[in-house]
């Protein structure tokens, strides 16, 4: 026969129950913790990604205003027209250049070889 179950004695059923709903509570906190922190930072942040992209604004301005000058005082020297078709190359070379460098720095953002030997290794385990 079972024993009558006294005063504040739960079944195991309810033990569990009670072991997930505070787990999932836990969880939940610590979401809310994580995007609070996110929040915040983002919030101080905010200020200095502004003002850095009115610097890259005001430097393209800049370089915008040395191009000119330079085709300007090229044109004095050899003739308008060729002095912004020499501009041009002159600029068109380096913005080559830059993207020929770009691209091979974004290609990290698939791994290295170390990286993909290691996912390899990880997924034989799994």
């Amino acid at each position: 026969m079972d024993a009558p179950r006294g005063f504040g004695e739960r079944s195991i059923g309810d033990l569990f129950g009670s072991l997930s709903q505070g787990g999932k509570a836990y969880v939940r906190a610590e979401i809310d913790l994580y995007r609070t922190i996110a929040s915040r930072r983002i919030g101080k942040a905010r200020n200095g990604a502004i003002a850095m992209v009115a610097a890259v604004f005001l430097l393209n301005a800049g370089l915008l205003t040395l191009i000119i000058c330079m085709a300007l005082a090229l044109a004095l020297h050899i003739g308008p027209l060729l002095a912004g078709i020499v501009t041009f190359a002159a600029i068109g070379l380096i913005a080559f250049l830059l993207v020929r460098w770009g691209a091979g720095k974004l290609s990290a953002l698939s791994g290295d070889e170390e990286e993909r030997a290691a996912l390899a290794a990880g997924e034989k385990l799994a």
